[in-house]
């Protein structure tokens, strides 16, 4: 197995990542809450994927970071990139924190601490 350093990689890429690793949080959430058709899933995962919603999910799970998770959050809300017209660039850069930390832990095989964070994070979401 290769060595990874993941303080070699990206916080962009790592985001990339974390997006994933959140919308199949959010996909097995709601999937679990109940057997419902496909376009209402859509609708409700956008309480969770959107750049505004995890901006307001952080808040919730900042308090909860260790220092060494704060400054991985810190690496991707500072990365730059293009904000989308979708969200404010203060919502999108904190969303994109939240996502790298979440790449990063994935990369780490931190799998339990994600699920941790997902559920401080979002807990207070009702999927139905």
């Amino acid at each position: 197995m290769k060595f990874i350093n993941l303080n070699e990689y990206s916080p962009l890429v790592l985001a990339y990542l974390g997006d994933g690793v959140i919308e199949i949080l959010v996909r097995e959430k709601l999937v679990k809450a109940g057997n419902i058709p496909p376009e209402h899933l859509h609708l409700k995962a956008l309480l969770f994927v959107q750049a505004t919603a995890q901006s307001k999910a952080l808040d919730n799970m900042l308090p909860r970071l260790s220092e060494f998770e704060l400054d991985i959050y810190k690496r991707g809300r500072n990365a730059k990139s293009r904000v989308p017209k979708s969200a404010s660039p203060a919502d999108y850069r904190r969303a994109t924190g939240m996502e790298c930390l979440f790449g990063y832990l994935y990369l780490a095989g931190e799998h339990d601490r994600i699920s941790e964070l997902f559920d401080i994070a979002f807990g207070e979401i009702k999927t139905f």
